[in-house]
């Protein structure tokens, strides 16, 4: 009879171990499950998966069930074990050992922990790490089962915890997202193969366009093509046509006293059917703006005034006209270089034999910085508000170099290979490798 009132009560501790271990598996299976798969998983029709998005709007609750189940269980699984083996262990000790019943209590105790923190614990929660939302959908009618009994339980306890929290000054903060995050999920995703480096790139250039203003991605004012009203018909329709450009500004002496912008194809047009050509006619409004404004912002603008030409003037803050930019550029902003007949050849960064790069002057830094992976701002970025490679070492130098000049920053070695006048045409940039290797390892010391 003894043995049979044993075998239940070793019955009823594995039973106990095993809801522990539940409890445990459903505690990291929600936590660790992603919303956006299961609320997938809820919008097909799946019950279990809307009971797992309550659990998750309502996490404080349902941790708090988890606790009071585990501690519950705990409590009577030792109590249990203990006076249910200590005593016939007890007295069977006896006859070897003195203080049989004190060491019996600590053996029992012993075993009973050792399988509820691995069949309790951590077996449990390794599973549930390894597959979150299929075990949080397999525990979730266990859990509302478990949230209904516990609920009065859990209740007290929230309403306790909160007023405490509230006598030691701390409260809840929303769990936001961050940039950052993202990042990392995204970098998790290639690593897995669910996400494409291509995407990776576009969705980091969305954020980085949050950031930038325009003058990141304008055409600057040394490179605009643009009419003037005041030189002759044919020297304009020359321009016109010997440019690669669909689109131009058109102005009176200066680029300043700009009046508006001209589409090629409504020149051509008149040229092909052999009227006479008005450029002032056939002009059109378009979008001007500050070279304060973000890229994000102008996207909106490009969005909301559908009826001006997708060209936009960026002027200073003296009204003078710094730059253009087109739709074109501001897709580029998002997808990288897309190369169009209509434009000059983009910058480019090539790399030699010798392993170092041959960079055009008006590559943009963030290109170079995505190029090298430095993730950090250049010297002087912000105060300097540069955004080319050539800005960068007029920054450095202080000065106009001279070809053949030699800079050093950090790892990098710059020379000045060649220059147009005043404009700093071809660098070439070599890595110094143990420069490289102290920077990297500095920057995880950091």
């Amino acid at each position: 009879m003894d043995s049979i009132i044993i075998g239940i009560e070793i019955l009823i501790i594995a039973i106990l171990i095993i809801l522990n271990g539940l409890l445990s598996l459903a505690e990291i299976a929600v936590v660790s499950a992603r919303r956006i798969k299961i609320q997938k998983i809820a919008d097909e029709g799946d019950k279990r998966a809307i009971t797992v998005l309550d659990f998750m709007n309502h996490v404080n609750e349902f941790l708090s069930t988890v606790q009071v189940g585990i501690t519950f269980v705990a409590i009577i699984t030792g109590a249990l074990g203990g006076s249910t083996f200590s005593e016939p262990l007890g007295i069977y000790l006896s006859q070897y050992i003195p203080y049989s019943y004190q060491v019996s209590f600590i053996i029992i105790i012993l075993i009973t922990t050792y399988f509820t923190i691995l069949i309790g614990e951590i077996v449990p929660k390794r599973m549930a790490l390894n597959d979150p939302e299929a075990y949080s959908l397999q525990t979730a009618k266990f859990m509302q089962i478990t949230s209904f009994v516990c609920k009065p339980v859990v209740r007290l306890l929230d309403g306790s915890t909160n007023f405490a929290l509230k006598l030691v000054g701390s409260e809840a903060r929303e769990d936001i997202v961050t940039e950052e995050e993202v990042k990392l999920l995204i970098e998790e995703g290639i690593e897995y193969g669910t996400i494409a480096e291509e995407e990776e790139d576009i969705i980091k250039r969305v954020f980085r366009l949050d950031n930038q203003k325009v003058d990141m991605i304008m055409t600057p004012r040394s490179e605009i093509i643009w009419l003037n009203l005041e030189d002759k018909l044919e020297e304009n329709k020359e321009k016109i046509i010997n440019s690669k450009r669909s689109i131009f500004p058109v102005a009176e002496e200066e680029l300043d006293d700009f009046i508006g912008v001209v589409q090629a194809k409504d020149i051509l047009s008149k040229i092909f059917e052999g009227k006479d050509v008005d450029i002032k006619s056939n002009v059109k409004s378009p979008l001007v703006v500050p070279e304060s404004m973000l890229s994000m912002d102008l996207l909106k603008e490009f969005k909301e005034n559908r009826e001006y030409v997708h060209m936009v003037l960026v002027v200073d803050e003296f009204g003078s006209v710094v730059g253009l930019i087109t739709l074109n550029d501001l897709l580029e902003g998002i997808v990288g270089d897309i190369p169009g007949i209509d434009e000059i050849d983009n910058p480019k960064a090539t790399q030699r034999k010798d392993n170092s790069w041959l960079i055009d002057g008006r590559f943009s830094i963030e290109d170079f910085k995505d190029l090298f992976e430095i993730e950090k701002e250049m010297p002087n970025e912000v105060e300097d508000g540069y955004t080319t490679i050539a800005g960068f070492i007029l920054s450095h130098a202080g000065k106009i170099p001279e070809t053949g000049e030699i800079f050093h920053q950090g790892e990098f070695t710059f020379e000045i290979v060649d220059m147009d006048a005043n404009h700093i045409d071809k660098i070439l940039v070599t890595i110094n490798k143990e420069d490289k290797h102290k920077s990297d390892t500095e920057s995880k010391l950091e």
